[in-house]
């Protein structure tokens, strides 16, 4: 069995205090149970500089999250023995996010071991919808050489984040990766461990005429080996199969703009498909 633990701190990392209807005293927002924990509340009020802290005994651990009502479940990949997610509640972090998100005083919090299947499935190996600008111990993690004028729509996290929609951009739910019209823009998906890819797919941003598009992109594998791949202008993800490569990351580069007349391309959304290389 692992252990697993949440607990919720303030800026000052000092475990932040709740209470449920009933109770007539708060109590600590901290809870640890065996391979399965959860952590709820119905009087906690979230502020921004909060942390939400997953704590595991074991190393190297598949953990399925869900830490914010707004955020979809997803798997994480944890090597560390922890994993902050960080309530962000700036006018920026909130211009990329659900008006909902650590609203409100009734919270749940969860995170369990991977099963199995889930973990041994071909799949998006990608996807992380709680993945943040900086790293903070779960892969996996986007992160770029640019993101507009370091706003938060922009941020390279939005590429993995699973919303698609592509019909404008700027604010939630039009979050994408801006490259700031920088010609050697490149986005890295670090996966933190040996994962095989063989297809990706590729959701441009399509606010047209606003977006331009790019009409070639390369994928550099960390094995040193590179794809390159024809694009075209849709708002649809499209995908394209190559070679089984084993790696540990990805970065999207060399991407050639269509010559049209706007200035801005962008990517809404990046999967990368395989499985989990296991011992």
């Amino acid at each position: 069995m692992t252990k697993i633990k949440i607990s919720i701190l303030n800026q000052d990392s000092q475990v932040k205090q709740g209470k449920n209807d009933y109770e007539e005293f708060s109590r600590e927002m901290s809870s640890e149970m065996d391979n399965q924990c959860y952590l709820s509340t119905q009087d906690l009020s979230l502020e921004d500089g909060d942390q939400i802290i997953v704590e595991l005994d074991e190393k190297n651990q598949f953990l399925v999250v869900k830490l914010d009502e707004t955020l979809d479940s997803t798997m994480i990949f944890v090597p560390e023995k922890r994993f902050t997610y960080h309530v962000q509640l700036s006018e920026n972090a909130r211009n990329a996010q659900s008006d909902l998100k650590f609203t409100g005083k009734r919270h749940y919090f969860s995170a369990r071991l991977a099963y199995d299947f889930e973990i041994s499935n071909y799949q998006n190996l990608s996807q992380n919808t709680h993945d943040q600008k900086d790293f903070a111990g779960a892969y996996p993690h986007a992160h770029a050489n640019v993101e507009t004028r370091n706003d938060a729509t922009f941020f390279a996290a939005n590429a993995i984040d699973g919303i698609q929609a592509t019909h404008s951009h700027g604010e939630y739910p039009y979050q994408s990766w801006g490259i700031n019209q920088q010609a050697d823009a490149a986005l890295t998906i670090d996966f933190g461990r040996r994962v095989l890819v063989n297809r990706v797919g590729l959701t441009l941003r399509a606010d047209f005429p606003h977006d331009s598009f790019w009409e070639e992109v390369t994928i550099v594998f960390s094995d040193g080996s590179a794809e390159k791949f024809q694009t075209k202008k849709s708002d649809q993800m499209q995908f394209f199969d190559f070679s089984n490569h084993q790696v540990t990351s990805i970065t999207l580069q060399n991407l050639k703009k269509a010559q049209d007349e706007s200035p801005f391309p962008a990517l809404t959304e990046l999967a990368l498909f395989g499985s989990n290389i296991l011992k």
